[in-house]
């Protein structure tokens, strides 16, 4: 073995080898000095045609191909074409694959440059040569990969040679430059990226919008038990709308075998509702989520509704109140009416260190209900079944305060799992997790101007949503998807109109609308708590109209009173801020004027909202200044509104209040200087008082801090002192 490893690598086989190389290397030379020589011939008659055609005198570049490289100077830096200069010097000692890669190109389409001469040619092949010889290859292995690749330059030439119409548009560019571009980088316009809706939201359960011509009877709608079925008769109610018709039946299916599992033994869908305002959405969780309770035996937390604002919490409250009526249900109410001792006693009740829940049904305010998770002891979520949120595009924006999160963690807290029905945070769907059931927690969504955007959907961590809404589409389409406008439901009977006026003419229209045009009632909307109080005081001032303010500078009392009022038909004209505007359902309201044109679009769909409801008519007003007008049109019909028609006062309507109009003004300015000064010397008493109160306080601790030193210092002399006589006896 050895001996044959010795003549196969140290024999006379080397000068065979030498011998076959310089054999190749010559055939090669050969067959480039061809090649060669038909390129010649193919760019003298490639010259001879571009002379004829171009008219360009012999010597000479084309007069668009010197364009061309003027033009690519132009737009490179000073360095870089430096950079390419050089680059350009030295590509003359490039390799031959190179050179023959370059020359195989369409003589056409090629740039006319200068041809390397043939003795560069054979110099760069003899040194190939030399270098071959020099470096002696040790294996025949070497020597094949060498024959392989030496022969696919070749056909790579010949390659080139027979099908030139192969080469690429950017290898022509490069040649047609005059220099070597790496990368061949082309632009391309970038594809935008649409905004693709999730399946429900793309896709919902679609809700009649025409209420007067939907109804169905109440006994038509199964599920519902005889007891609300006398209930919704007593209370005068013989037809459901179309909004009640499609969520009742959907949240009953969820609690069909009871309130520990679902249908099918899984977790029910969350379900979410967008539908115009005064469509009856309080009436499709009320009457679903009574009777999920109905049959239940202990008294704990199973419903809680959450709501933006006091005034919609006691009329949601009012609501649950008639219904549980005859029942063991009980309603509590966490608005902060009362105080929160007061609210703990009808929340809980203790008996020792245990702590029972007198409350079925909590209807809440977000600031109230953390107060009570953070600051109640014993107040328990844990049997949670269903989490209302009423208006719950406002409740989104409200996140802040993270009151959803503290009632996810209330509901879900000290959940060891050690009890069968114990419960926990669902996580995904296993065998294992079937094993144990738990009572699952649905959340029900009511709003009528619900977003669009999943982005803050994802923030109330909804399960499986189902979403039921009245805003009909046309045919789909692939366009559908990406449109970035929301499209809001207005009630089918309003009538909108916008009425264009002076800053200083606002108070006249509201004037002429009640004391001429006889408009009653009417709910007016402004944009400021001053603003409602200034209008308020004029038109007291001016007289003949019975006006009241609802804003949050008064007392809840006085804000009760105001409503009150305006129910029962003793006030003509209710002057509010955007308090009253979200799902406060107003008794015969026939008329709403924007004192001051809303900013938003879903300020707008809900202070209209306050009439036309339930299938009624009712007819909107919003008075706009002249910068105003274009913005404002073009925000309703983003929105999709029905339509709006211009309605134009007559001044020559306006000038007889005109004269009482300037006495009214003068008047007003005297008496909001007098209540801004006594409101000033009340701010300055009450923080007179409160220096005072913080002033005691202080000083008071600083004597306690003194006593108890005081206190210290003689118990240490006593102590001292009768260690003194117990020695002294002792010795």
């Amino acid at each position: 073995m050895s001996l044959f490893l010795i003549n196969r690598y140290l024999g006379d086989e080397d000068d065979n080898i030498q011998s076959t190389s310089e054999s190749r290397s010559k055939a090669l030379l050969t067959k480039l000095q061809e090649q060669a020589r038909v390129r010649q011939q193919l760019q003298a008659s490639a010259k001879q045609e571009e002379l004829e055609t171009t008219g360009d005198p012999p010597g000479t570049r084309p007069k668009r191909h010197r364009d061309e490289e003027a033009a690519t100077n132009e737009r490179e830096p000073k360095k870089k074409r430096k950079r390419k200069a050089d680059q350009s010097l030295g590509d003359e000692s490039l390799s031959v694959e190179t050179t023959k890669v370059e020359d195989s190109l369409p003589s056409k389409k090629k740039k006319k440059k200068k041809e390397k001469p043939e003795e560069k040619i054979k110099e760069s092949l003899v040194k190939k040569k030399q270098k071959q010889k020099a470096s002696t290859p040790e294996t025949t292995e070497e020597l094949v990969d060498e024959e392989e690749e030496e022969k696919d330059d070749e056909d790579g030439i010949k390659g080139t040679e027979e099908h030139p119409e192969q080469l690429s548009s950017s290898d022509q560019k490069m040649s047609d430059s005059g220099f070597t571009i790496l990368g061949g980088f082309e632009s391309k316009p970038v594809q935008k990226v649409q905004m693709v809706l999730p399946q429900w939201l793309a896709k919902p359960d679609m809700v009649q919008r025409d209420i007067s011509q939907n109804l169905v009877p109440i006994s038509e709608v199964q599920g519902i038990c005889p007891h609300l079925l006398k209930k919704l008769d007593s209370n005068g109610i013989q037809h459901f709308f179309p909004v009640q018709t499609e969520v009742i039946p959907a949240v009953l299916e969820g609690v069909s075998n009871g309130l520990l599992v679902g249908r099918g033994g899984y977790r029910p869908r969350d379900i979410c509702v967008s539908a115009p305002t005064g469509s009856g959405k309080t009436l499709a969780f009320v009457v679903p989520v009574v009777q999920a309770l109905l049959k239940r035996v202990l008294c704990e937390v199973r419903v809680l509704v959450v709501l933006p604002t006091k005034e919609l919490a006691q009329q949601v409250g009012k609501v649950f109140h008639s219904y549980v009526e005859g029942t063991s249900l009980k309603v509590v109410m966490l608005i902060g009416q009362k105080s929160l001792a007061a609210e703990q006693a009808s929340l809980l009740e203790q008996s020792g260190s245990r702590y029972r829940s007198l409350a079925d049904i909590v209807v809440a305010t977000p600031g109230r209900l953390v107060d009570h998770i953070n600051m109640t002891s014993g107040f328990s979520l844990q049997h949670l079944r269903f989490l209302v949120i009423d208006e719950a595009d406002r409740m989104i924006d409200s996140m802040h305060q993270s009151w959803l999160s503290q009632v996810t963690k209330a509901v879900y807290s000290r959940s060891d799992g050690s009890s069968v029905f114990g419960r926990k945070e669902p996580g995904p769907i296993t065998a294992l997790s079937m094993l144990q059931p738990q009572t699952p927690l649905q959340k029900l969504l009511f709003s009528a101007t619900l977003t669009q955007n999943p982005e803050k959907l994802q923030q109330l961590g909804l399960y499986r949503p189902r979403l039921f809404s009245s805003a009909h589409r046309g045919p789909a389409s692939d366009n559908d998807s990406a449109q970035p406008e929301e499209k809001f439901i207005f009630p089918p009977g309003l009538t909108e109109f916008y009425v264009p006026c002076t800053l200083s003419k606002k108070p006249l229209l509201i004037l002429h609308f009640i004391l001429h045009l006889k408009f009653s009632p009417v709910l007016c909307f402004t944009n400021s708590r001053e603003a409602a109080h200034r209008l308020c005081v004029l038109v007291q001032l001016f007289g003949g109209v019975q006006v009241a303010e609802f804003s949050s500078q008064l007392s809840p009392s006085e804000r009760k009173r105001a409503l009150k009022g305006f129910e029962q038909g003793k006030i003509q004209l209710l002057i509010s801020t955007d308090a009253a505007a979200r799902g406060i359902d107003l008794v015969g309201v026939k008329y709403v004027i924007n004192y001051d044109a809303p900013q938003f679009i879903r300020t707008y769909v809900h202070r209209v909202g306050r009439t036309a409801r339930a299938g009624k008519a009712g007819l909107a007003f919003t008075f706009l200044l002249g910068i105003q007008e274009k913005r404002f049109l073009q925000m309703l019909s983003d929105a999709g509104s029905p339509g709006i028609q211009k309605q134009i006062i007559k001044p020559e309507n306006l000038k007889a209040m005109e004269s009482q109009y300037e006495r009214t003004l003068l008047e007003l300015k005297k008496v909001i200087k007098v209540r801004s000064a006594r409101r000033d010397s009340e701010g300055i008493v009450a923080y007179l008082l409160f220096i005072g109160r913080w002033v005691f306080f202080f000083n008071l601790h600083c004597s306690q801090k003194v006593l108890g030193r005081l206190l210290r210092t003689e118990s240490n002399n006593v102590h001292w002192f009768h260690n003194k006589s117990s020695l002294t006896s002792h010795i």
